[in-house]
């Protein structure tokens, strides 16, 4: 059986997405028991959007080697059944996301865990994945640890 992780931005459009397909394939390398799935916090993206996935996402994982397999889905807004299926649940970032998530799901905000990455007009993007980077590989780490061998 498959463990859950939920991954929420604003929209759906770049952080998560991008933390959603870089968690899938590196879990898949190491064999976790583990898998992703991304919405947004807010009831609906921005008009600003352009596309099904942000192109910082995009390029940030070819630039890797991965192909995002969730490229063509459109950003979705989280349901309080996506905190139900998820294991774990993060944001990736809290002064952003948490009253959103306090306002929308307030029996469910207590199960999030945040993570502190900037949206693009607040940090480039060559920062704000790398932070990225780095947390998903720690929470893989993490989750090894806890799995144990394969």
């Amino acid at each position: 059986m498959l463990n859950r992780i939920l991954f929420l931005c604003t929209g759906n459009y770049y952080r998560s997405r991008y933390a959603e397909e870089l968690f899938n394939h590196l879990a898949k390398l190491e064999g976790l028991t583990w898998r992703a799935f991304s919405r947004g916090a807010a009831e609906r993206g921005s008009p600003d959007n352009v596309g099904p996935m942000s192109v910082f996402a995009r390029d940030g994982l070819h630039e890797k080697g991965i192909v995002p397999e969730g490229a063509t889905r459109d950003p979705l807004p989280c349901s309080l059944a996506d905190f139900e299926a998820a294991a774990l649940v993060i944001a990736v970032k809290e002064a952003e996301h948490r009253p959103l998530i306090e306002r929308r799901f307030p029996t469910a905000a207590a199960r999030v865990t945040y993570w502190h990455v900037d949206d693009v007009e607040f940090a480039h993007p060559s920062i704000a994945l790398a932070m990225i980077d780095e947390h998903v590989r720690e929470l893989v780490t993490n989750l090894q640890a806890e799995q144990g061998p394969s």
